[in-house]
């Protein structure tokens, strides 16, 4: 976990249901554009933001085009851990992942400078 300060943007929205989800995406990869350090954290079904087949996700062609950057990058998602799915196609791109559990989740809230929350 990153000692310095960032900006953490939790996500909990479910990606099969609202378009929220793409959009914390989109914002957190514009404060990384920023030159900002920024924590993204996947909690319950917003873990399906890394489903390989994005045609059952609201607006699954950006949510491929934005997660492909944050690879570039080489920015990992958190993801609370007890919401990992069992199916062997998540995150079939092998997106950078940290599992976290709860706790440690707080832990990078309370290191945070700034929040986004969805």
């Amino acid at each position: 976990m990153p000692d310095t300060e960032a900006v953490v943007l939790i996500i909990s929205e479910d990606p099969r249901a609202s378009h929220r989800a793409n959009e914390a995406m989109r914002i957190g990869l514009g404060v990384v554009a920023g030159e900002n350090e920024v924590t993204f954290v996947l909690t319950g079904p917003a873990v399906h933001l890394l489903d390989a087949d994005t045609d059952d996700l609201v607006d699954g062609d950006d949510i491929a085009k934005f997660r492909a950057n944050l690879k570039k990058l080489d920015i990992p998602f958190h993801v609370e851990r007890s919401a990992i799915p069992a199916d062997p196609d998540w995150n079939a791109d092998a997106h950078p992942v940290v599992p976290v559990s709860l706790e440690d989740i707080a832990t990078l809230v309370s290191r945070g400078r700034r929040f986004i929350v969805f």
